[in-house]
């Protein structure tokens, strides 16, 4: 659906993105994540014909993003961040007035609208106007917009930006099911959201492409996933040397307490468990344990694995 090859965008003498190239194949929904400024804003802009790329390619459902741009736009529903309504109009007015400009009339522009409304949860403020929708409301609309026409690509810029935890949840289950019937791409800081909704990440930062792959790949590959906390009564210097001698362990951090036991984050290497030689460790040297806990590593790990800059 989506082919990007060594795309490149220069502001003078800055690049915003530096030679990217990924894929997106049919019916994926795709989380497309990077820190402030690292570039995925400016690459939406390209694949959505807003921007012309300095050089490289990129085509959508067979169609070249420079030399096709209609043909490419057709494919495309598009909500950005801030979802610009006119808000002088009502809910179905509007959308009636959106699938108008997109080509639409007749007895497929009123299905279009009813589907929409239906499908974004707008029956009960269509005829409201869209200056008294609640933040929540105005993405749907946003979103309803962008699938008006159809389009098998859809591609949202923070969706649940400013949303409540209920909205957030709603906008999810939503796109997880339009996700069944067309290409999905989410850009969002949500973490969380894309590890519960997207079935495969592309990470960018200053412009190039860190990683590219499922969630699940990308959690497992991290060296997060080594990560140990172990509490326990012994002298803090002695027993964090101790723990930093141990076989695949690469750092030891001791994190503060306030009731005299010895707190530590132990990174290991991944694909390891250090929790057994631990415990032999503090065995032989007569120290209790309270707490020795393996963590799981999540999507979070993996970004900022990839993006830190220390």
């Amino acid at each position: 659906m989506i082919d990007v090859h060594s795309l490149t965008k220069r502001f003078g003498r800055h690049t915003a993105v530096d030679g990217i190239s990924f894929s997106v194949d049919k019916g994926e929904i795709v989380g497309f994540l990077g820190p402030n400024g690292a570039g995925k804003t400016t690459t939406l802009r390209m694949l959505t014909g807003f921007l012309p790329p300095t050089s490289g390619a990129a085509s959508i459902a067979g169609f070249d993003v420079s030399r096709q741009s209609l043909k490419t736009r057709q494919q495309i529903g598009y909500m950005p961040e801030n979802v610009p309504l006119y808000e002088e109009m009502r809910t179905r007015e509007y959308l009636k007035f959106r699938g108008k400009l997109k080509g639409l009339s007749g007895a497929l522009l009123r299905q279009r609208i009813g589907h929409v409304i239906e499908r974004c949860g707008l029956e009960a403020v269509k005829k409201k106007m869209i200056r008294t929708l609640s933040k929540g409301y105005r993405q749907r609309v946003g979103l309803a917009d962008a699938l008006i026409a159809d389009p098998a690509l859809l591609i949202l810029d923070e969706p649940t930006n400013g949303l409540d935890p209920n909205q957030i949840r709603q906008i999810r289950n939503l796109i997880k099911d339009l996700g069944e019937e067309r290409t999905v791409l989410v850009s969002t800081h949500i973490l969380s959201e894309v590890e519960m909704t997207c079935n495969k990440v592309i990470i960018i930062d200053s412009g190039k492409v860190r990683a590219s792959d499922s969630p699940s790949n990308l959690v497992s590959t991290m060296r997060a996933a080594g990560r140990v906390t172990v509490e326990w009564q012994a002298d803090p210097a002695t027993s964090a040397q101790a723990l930093a001698e141990l076989q695949h362990v690469k750092k030891v951090t001791e994190e503060p307490t306030d009731d005299g036991w010895a707190r530590f984050a132990v990174l290991v290497d991944s694909g390891t468990d250090a929790r057994s030689r631990i415990g032999q460790l503090a065995a032989e040297n007569h120290w209790p344990i309270r707490t020795l806990h393996r963590h799981t590593a999540t999507l979070e790990d993996v970004f900022v694995e990839l993006t830190r800059k220390d």
